[in-house]
């Protein structure tokens, strides 16, 4: 990362290597390695072996046949690292994983970075292991880029938001250096202000856990795209759960968890990026936008319903002083239009927002005009917005700019003035010219295009600067899934499931598994009303097969007969659950390579239907638990509809510790899903229940 002595070995792609670390200002000592010809005007030499010993790093452009012998070679004269360029390795096949095993040999101790990959940036130090054009400029400090996509990364160095960029890694195939690994450095590293990646798939989750928590505790944001879907996590066909989460879900419960900001587009991550390293954590998401436009001030208050964020009202005083400001002849409303009449005057202009962000008279020191920003000044700890975002488009490249810049300069000074953080939004990319993003930065702003961009970025600010509203499990401690094979399973019957389930203290209904003969004399046994449920059976609402509410010993014994034919001749004869506030589905189930999941949402026979569930990613607290159930749609019905009696969601939290309780202590159960729980307002009764467990070869139970 920051290298001072660089060996390049191979041909072109060694060449362009060192054309980008020349070009990137390297300072230190360079040396080249191709036994046929020079490479640039580098000291060459013929061979690995007559490098000096110790040099810091290496980028390695041979093919794969030589590459081996290579990295051998590097790691006997104890090279710092290596990039390894080539590819034809295991993303080919089983012939190349061989080749990419012999790789991994060959490097012993030595970090390797590859193969398959573009390689490292270090704008810290000017050193580019990387055959290609890069779009990076030298900086002291900035965001790292961490990517499992060449060419992503590649066109991510491109950029030209006015982001800071301290280094670019391209992992590859990782066969050496892996995500979390990387990861952790950066998070170490001072120069580091924030990190964006672009990732496929976690290699060593709690590593990443870990480095995440570390991330947090510095207050650098962490931005993730993350792109594919693991291989590992194969839907559960049994299930219903299998059919409505995906492993995407866990990867969002994981960075939702460890407080990663998702990007959704890669202009996305660049965006939360500069937002975030400029804005840094906020305490509030109480915003104020500022347009000379109705219709943007209309649609920036349409767009904000999507998001965790507020225009607060201006208090009555407050709209009162504002209003004076723009000599009573704008209606006052947040976000504000502010009109053009004082368009280009930037006394008028600073004075209208410098009032607009102080939220108490008389505590701004004056600003001067023009719109220069000098020291801080004294921030009002009760300012009414937490932060502030200018909607100012620029004219294109060739006409006269002159009447744009002092509204900017006037919302930086008021910014700079209240200690509110400021956001330049433009509404289309193409208004928003370099010169005005260089502006911005030059008065403490952060700058980006679209609405969305804007909120987005405010939001995660929000959840950057959020103390955790909850204690739970340490992240480094979420429970592996990688002991769970799926490659043979097998799924145990209700009545199976459920003795499983009253073993770790979760309520079942009164039951008995009988013969379809037997069902009308258990049924008397147990207590009318009762359920009978055709046996063997996943998805039993499919075929009919199940009879609810059976009052009568001929309602039992008819539908017993026809039920039985559908199994193997028995029924399972249960009593029946009264007043019932709400139906859930609760499932954990093995979503490698993240963890076991946990899915709470609506249950019976409509969940896929109504699509209403939220995860977490287990040991999670029974707060965490209660936060998801009030993010569902259902939960204005556990609460206690029109005056319903509300679920006892204690009792919900008691049945997820103890599911949690049953895949920990059992390492063979690939999922376990309750659908639907009863909830009443005095407890919650598993109805249903499913268990997939794995089975060894030769398919007898552990």
């Amino acid at each position: 990362m920051r290298p001072q002595s660089l060996a390049f070995i191979g041909g072109e792609a060694a060449e362009w290597a060192i054309d980008a670390t020349r070009s990137f200002g390297f300072r230190g000592e360079i040396w080249a390695v191709n036994p046929r010809r020079q490479l640039r005007d580098v000291r060459t030499l013929a061979s690995v072996s007559e490098l000096p010993e110790g040099l810091d790093a290496a980028f390695v452009g041979v093919g794969r046949q030589e590459a081996t012998q290579v990295v051998r070679e590097l790691a006997a004269r104890r090279t710092g690292a290596a990039v390894c360029y080539a590819s034809g390795y295991a993303e080919t096949g089983d012939v190349g994983a061989a080749y990419q095993r012999e790789l991994v040999e060959a490097a012993a101790d030595m970090p390797l970075v590859g193969p398959n990959c573009y390689g490292t940036l270090s704008a810290v130090t000017g050193a580019a292991l990387w055959p290609d054009l890069h779009g990076l400029v030298r900086a002291e400090s900035g965001v790292a880029i961490v990517s499992q996509s060449g060419n992503i990364a590649l066109n991510l160095t491109m950029q030209r938001r006015g982001l800071d960029i301290s280094y670019v890694i391209s992992l590859g195939n990782q066969a050496g250096v892996g995500l979390a690994e990387v990861f952790e450095a950066l998070v170490a590293d001072p120069a580091v202000t924030g990190v964006g990646l672009y990732i496929e798939a976690i290699d060593d989750v709690a590593r990443f856990a870990a480095a995440a928590d570390k991330a947090r505790r510095r207050g650098l944001p962490v931005v993730v795209l993350k792109a594919g879907a693991s291989e590992a996590a194969e839907t559960i066909s049994d299930s219903h759960t299998g059919s409505l989460v995906g492993s995407d879900d866990a990867y969002e419960a994981l960075f939702r968890r460890l407080g990663a900001r998702r990007a959704r587009t890669v202009g996305g991550l660049l965006d939360l990026l500069g937002v975030l390293t400029v804005v840094g954590p906020l305490a509030g998401t109480r915003l104020v936008s500022l347009s000379c436009s109705g219709g943007e001030a209309a649609l920036m208050a349409d767009r904000g319903g999507n998001y965790q964020v507020s225009f607060p009202a201006f208090a009555p005083d407050h709209r009162d002083r504002v209003a004076a400001t723009l000599d009573g002849r704008v209606t006052v409303t947040n976000p504000l239009d502010y009109h053009t009449f004082v368009w280009g005057d930037i006394n008028r202009l600073t004075q209208c927002f410098t009032t607009v962000l102080n939220g108490e008279p008389g505590s701004l020191e004056a600003v001067e005009s023009g719109g220069s920003v000098g020291a801080s000044k004294t921030v009002d700890s009760q300012r009414p917005f937490d932060a502030a975002l200018l909607v100012l488009d620029f004219p294109d490249a060739g006409l006269d700019w002159s009447r744009w810049w002092p509204t900017l300069d006037a919302f930086g000074a008021a910014c700079a003035a209240s200690g509110t953080a400021g956001v330049l939004v433009a509404t289309m990319a193409e208004n928003l010219p370099d010169q005005a993003r260089t502006r911005a930065a030059e008065l403490g702003l952060a700058a980006c295009c679209g609405f969305d961009a804007a909120l987005a970025a405010i939001e995660a600010a929000f959840s950057l600067g959020r103390p955790r509203a909850h204690a739970q499990p340490s992240d480094a401690e979420l429970w592996s899934p990688s002991s769970r094979s799926h490659t043979s399973t097998k799924t145990l019957s209700e009545h199976g499931a459920k003795q499983r389930l009253v073993e770790v203290g979760i309520a079942v209904p009164l039951g008995r598994l009988v013969p379809a003969g037997d069902a009308a004399a258990t049924s008397a046994e147990i207590g009318y009303p009762v359920v009978v449920k055709a046996t063997s059976l996943a998805h039993k609402s499919d075929v009919d097969g199940v009879a609810v509410g059976l009052a009568e010993p001929t309602e039992v014994a008819d539908a017993a007969a026809r039920l039985g034919a559908l199994g193997q001749g028995t029924v399972l004869v249960e009593a029946c659950i009264g007043d019932a506030v709400a139906e859930l589905m609760v499932s954990v189930r093995s979503a490698p390579p993240v963890g076991m999941l946990l899915t709470l949402g609506a249950g019976g026979t409509l969940v896929e239907l109504l699509d209403d569930f939220a995860c977490l990613l287990l040991p999670t607290g029974p707060e965490a638990v209660w936060e998801a159930l009030r993010s569902l749609k259902l939960w204005s019905l556990l609460d206690g509809h029109r005056g319903r009696p509300p679920a006892a969601i204690d009792a919900v939290v008691e049945v997820v510790d103890c599911l949690g309780s049953l895949v920990r202590d059992d390492s063979d159960i690939i999922e376990v899903e309750i659908n639907p729980l009863l909830v009443t307002a005095r407890g919650a009764v598993a109805a249903d229940a499913l268990i997939v467990v794995a089975t060894p070869p030769d398919g007898r139970l552990r």
